[in-house]
């Protein structure tokens, strides 16, 4: 089905939107890499021209598919400025970067790259659960400081996870993949999600929550695995963390801002919790600094989907959205506007 047309009206409008251009494809220039690795011809003898943020979105009429990366704002005001737009293709999982209901308005389509990048994620993850766990940072800094002293029998003692239980904050895709690496590490798991996960719990007796504080008070390791939205933002703040263990672990690598990272620096700081493996951060790049300085905050640079197989394939399903589109196909994987879900 293709995706509806529309005529719009634009009372003083930029300058820009009144040279035409030929139709074409926008893609971020960080993705260049992936293009010539695959080489997509794009239908209609469409061109592809790469932009750079710094420059802002692209804007102007012919443009018809926008392939931006997660960092990339595409609100109202950016999708007023591309007349012709069909497509947004975000290059992620993840898509609070952009307006999706003011897309739908539109009459564009959005797109995400889900599964693609699940189990690179899933791996990360359990690094940091293992990494915080076992106190990696410190142990690094300490054999390479040149303070170290020689074996002792009480140091960087950490959390071994053996039928520790790993408290998953959402079960799909990617928390039943985090979910398989840790029962084979000998977790229990717990899971809290607006839907049931019935493979989770016949397969690894999973046992779901239907509140999130009961969750937060049994787990060893509560691991984020949410989407961003108005109600997930800010949804681990002081009153959460309180609840939690103080020998318990914190992991996010879903998005910064579900948790509130002034409010995990004071925890960590008080003993609350006793440690924190981060992916993600509210403010990306920029990190608090007083999660920076804490040693048992294991910090990573949004590193879920680095792998060579994991990227790659993200640009070929952001690719195969953008042409499905450009071609008067259903896009493999459109993202709705959500009507007030609070869970996916």
């Amino acid at each position: 089905m293709s995706a509806p047309r529309r005529t719009r009206k634009y009372a003083g409008a930029p300058s820009v939107l009144e040279r035409p251009t030929p139709s074409a494809v926008r893609i971020a220039v960080e993705l260049q890499p992936f293009t010539e690795a695959e080489g997509v011809a794009w239908p209609g003898a469409r061109t592809a021209r790469f932009y750079s943020l710094p420059d802002g979105i692209p804007a102007g009429k012919g443009i018809e598919a926008l392939i931006p990366l997660v960092s990339h704002p595409v609100g109202a005001a950016e999708l007023d400025l591309l007349p012709d737009l069909r497509v947004v293709a975000n290059y992620g999982v993840g898509h609070d970067n952009v307006d999706v209901t003011a897309a739908a308005e539109r009459g564009i389509t959005v797109t995400n790259t889900p599964g693609v990048l699940t189990e690179a994620t899933a791996d990360l993850t359990l690094a940091l659960i293992l990494g915080a766990a076992r106190r990696l940072r410190e142990g690094l800094e300490t054999a390479t400081s040149g303070s170290w002293k020689g074996w002792g029998p009480t140091e960087l003692l950490g959390l071994g996870l053996q039928d520790r239980v790993l408290g998953l904050l959402g079960a799909g895709r990617i928390g039943s993949a985090v979910a398989r690496r840790a029962a084979a590490f000998g977790m229990r798991i717990h899971y809290w999600s607006r839907r049931p996960n019935a493979d989770l719990e016949t397969e690894f007796g999973a046992i779901r929550r239907d509140e999130l504080r009961d969750l937060l008070r049994e787990a060893d390791v509560v691991s984020v695995h949410l989407p961003l939205t108005p109600h997930t933002e800010g949804l681990i703040g002081p009153d959460e963390l309180r609840l939690m263990q103080e020998h318990a672990l914190l992991v996010n690598t879903a998005r910064g801002a579900i948790v509130n990272e002034e409010a995990l620096s004071a925890a960590l700081a008080a003993g609350t919790i006793a440690g924190a493996g981060l992916d993600v951060y509210a403010q990306e790049p920029s990190i608090s600094a007083a999660l920076a300085q804490h040693p048992r905050a294991l910090l990573l640079p949004h590193l879920g989907s680095a792998t060579h197989a994991a990227r790659q394939g993200m640009w070929g399903l952001a690719a195969a959205n953008a042409r499905a589109v450009l071609e008067g196909r259903e896009a493999p994987n459109p993202v709705r506007p959500r009507g007030g879900a609070s869970l996916r």
